[in-house]
C-alpha cells in the first residue's frame, strides 16, 4: 500500500458524476431504472483504485466492507417480505383497509395518512416498520378512494421520517448525536425548530392539495365496491387490528430487531390458520412469493398482491451495488478528499453549515446510505465545530437533516429502493409530494444563512487560559451571528 496515492478533488468527483449522469438518462429516458448507474459508479471507482495504485484484492475487500454494513438491513427486507404477505392472508391488512375506508372520510385522508403514520414511527422510532405496516395499508385505501398513489406515498413518508427524526428509539436519532459528540435529548430537543415547523406546514399542505383530489377523483362507488369485497373475501374483525399493536410494543420494548420482525411475521401465519382457515401450503407460498388475490375484481387484486421474499430480490440486488459503491468510494478515500476539500472552504458560521448540509448531501448523492452520511459528516466536522465555539448539536440537526430526511430524494439511496419495493411508488414519482422530505433540508439552509438557531458553545479542551466555568457556562446561549 506504499504506492498508493490519495485523488485529488477533481479526481474524487469523477465516480459522482459518473453516476449521476448515467443516473439521468437511466431514469429520465431509457427508463431502466438504478442498476447501470450505479454499475457505472462501481465501474468508475474501481478504475480510478487502481490508477491510485490500490490492487485488485484491495478493491474488492472495500466493496466485501461496503456489503457488510447492509447484511442486516438485507434481512429484514427479506422479512419484512414476509410479514406483507401474511398479514395480507390473515386479513390484518384487509381489516386496517376496511375500518379505514369505513371511518376516515376522504376529505381528510391525506393529512390523516401524514398524522397517523408519524404517531407510529414516533411510536417505534423505526421508519420502515411504519411505512411497511400502517404505511401500506393507507397506501391501498388511498389508491382505493381514487388518490393518485404518488401523493398518498408523499403523505406516508412525511409521517414517517417525521416520526423516525425525533423518536429516541430511532437508530439514526442516536447516531447522529453520538458521533457529532453532543447528547440525545439536546439533540432532539434541537431538531423540534426544523422538524415541528416542516411537519406542520406539510400537513397543511396535505389538507387542501387532498381535499382537491377529494371533490374531484374519489368515487364512493368505488369505496362501497371495495369494502364489499374484502368482507366478502376476508373475515374481518377489530381484534385483527392487535396486530400491528403487537409489532408497537416489540419494537418499543427494543427486541432485537431481525428476531421482533420474524416473530410478527410468524404470528400472522398463526392468524391466518386460526382466522382465515388457510393451510400450510397457503402460508408457505404467501412467505415465498406474496398474497395472490382472486377477488374477481382486477382493482381490488392489484391492491391486495403484495409481499413475499420473491418481492424483495430487485430492491436486495439495488442495495447490494449501493453499497458496494459505498465501500469502493470510502476505500479509495473518495469520501475523505471531498470532506476535506470542503472543510477547508469553511471560513464563516454560515459557510461551515451550509458546507455541512453540502458535504452530507454529497455523501449521500455517492453511496445512498443513511449511516455513511452521518458517520463521514459527523468525523469530519466535529472537531471544527468545537474548534469554531459552535454547538455540535447544530451539527447533529444539519446530519439528520440530510441523513435521516433528506436522502429520500436521493433516487439511487436504500431508502428510496425501500419505498419502492413496499408501496410501488419511484423517488421521481413521490418527490412533488413529500412535502416534510423537502422542507426540512430547505429549513436548515435558512437558518444556516440567516443564524436563527444556530447557537453558540466554547468547549474547554479547545482553549487555553484562565477562563472559569462560569464565565464559558454564561457563553453557551449566545447566538452566532453570520
Amino acid at each position: 500500500m506504499s504506492n498508493v496515492r490519495k485523488p485529488n478533488f477533481i479526481q474524487a468527483l469523477l465516480p459522482l458524476i459518473v453516476l449521476m449522469v448515467v443516473a439521468v438518462f437511466s431514469i429520465l429516458q431509457w427508463k431502466t431504472g438504478m442498476y447501470m448507474p450505479l454499475l457505472s459508479g462501481i465501474i468508475a471507482t474501481a478504475i480510478l483504485g487502481l490508477l491510485l495504485g490500490h490492487k485488485w484484492a484491495d478493491l474488492e475487500k472495500y466493496i466485501s466492507e461496503g456489503v457488510s454494513r447492509a447484511l442486516l438491513p438485507l434481512f429484514i427486507l427479506f422479512v419484512i417480505g414476509i410479514i406483507i404477505g401474511t398479514w395480507v392472508l390473515s386479513g390484518t391488512i384487509p381489516t386496517l383497509i376496511y375500518y379505514s375506508l369505513e371511518l376516515i372520510h376522504p376529505s381528510i385522508f391525506i393529512p390523516t395518512v401524514a398524522f397517523v403514520t408519524g404517531v407510529l414511527s414516533i411510536s417505534t422510532g423505526s421508519s420502515f416498520t411504519a411505512i411497511s405496516t400502517i404505511g401500506l395499508a393507507f397506501m391501498v385505501v388511498g389508491e382505493g378512494m381514487g388518490f393518485p398513489a404518488a401523493l398518498v406515498a408523499g403523505a406516508i413518508l412525511s409521517g414517517a421520517y417525521f416520526g423516525d427524526k425525533l423518536s429516541p428509539l430511532s437508530d439514526t436519532t442516536n447516531v447522529a448525536p453520538a458521533v457529532a459528540e453532543t447528547d440525545l435529548f439536546t439533540h432532539v430537543k434541537h431538531m423540534l425548530w426544523d422538524t415541528i415547523p416542516a411537519f406542520v406546514i406539510s400537513l397543511i399542505l396535505f389538507f387542501f392539495v387532498g381535499y382537491k383530489y377529494n371533490l374531484n377523483n374519489v368515487s364512493m362507488e368505488k369505496i362501497n365496491e371495495i369494502l364489499g369485497v374484502l368482507s366478502s373475501t376476508f373475515v374481518i374483525h377489530p381484534l385483527l387490528l392487535l396486530m400491528p399493536v403487537v409489532a408497537i410494543l416489540l419494537v418499543m420494548k427494543k427486541y432485537p430487531v431481525l428476531p421482533s420482525l420474524m416473530v410478527i411475521g410468524l404470528l400472522g401465519g398463526v392468524v391466518a390458520m386460526i382466522v382465515q382457515g388457510s393451510s400450510m401450503a397457503d402460508i408457505m407460498q404467501t412467505m415465498t412469493s406474496g398474497y395472490a388475490a382472486e377477488t374477481g375484481i382486477q382493482e381490488v387484486d392489484a391492491l391486495l398482491n403484495k409481499g413475499g421474499i420473491l418481492s424483495m430480490l430487485n430492491i436486495v440486488g439495488l442495495v447490494l451495488l449501493a453499497t458496494s459503491l459505498g465501500g469502493l468510494m470510502e476505500g479509495t478515500s473518495v469520501f475523505k478528499v471531498l470532506l476535506e476539500t470542503l472543510v477547508e472552504k469553511a471560513r464563516t458560521t454560515k459557510s461551515l453549515i451550509m458546507l455541512t448540509l453540502t458535504s452530507a448531501t454529497t455523501i449521500a448523492l455517492a453511496s445512498g446510505s443513511q449511516f455513511l452520511v452521518l458517520i463521514l459528516t459527523g468525523r469530519a466536522f466535529s472537531g471544527i465545530y468545537k474548534e469554531r465555539g459552535i454547538d455540535t448539536k447544530n451539527l447533529s440537526r444539519c446530519m439528520e437533516a440530510v441523513g435521516t430526511v433528506g436522502i429520500n430524494l436521493v433516487p439511487w439511496s436504500v431508502n428510496s429502493f425501500f419505498t419502492l419495493s413496499v408501496l410501488g411508488v419511484s423517488t421521481m414519482e413521490y418527490i412533488p409530494y413529500a412535502y416534510f422530505l423537502l422542507l426540512v433540508p430547505l429549513i436548515n439552509i435558512i437558518y444556516g444563512l440567516t443564524g436563527f438557531t444556530i447557537t453558540k458553545k466554547i468547549y474547554p479542551e479547545t482553549i487555553a487560559g484562565s477562563e472559569t466555568t462560569e464565565s464559558l457556562n454564561a457563553k453557551n446561549t449566545v447566538k452566532v451571528g453570520v
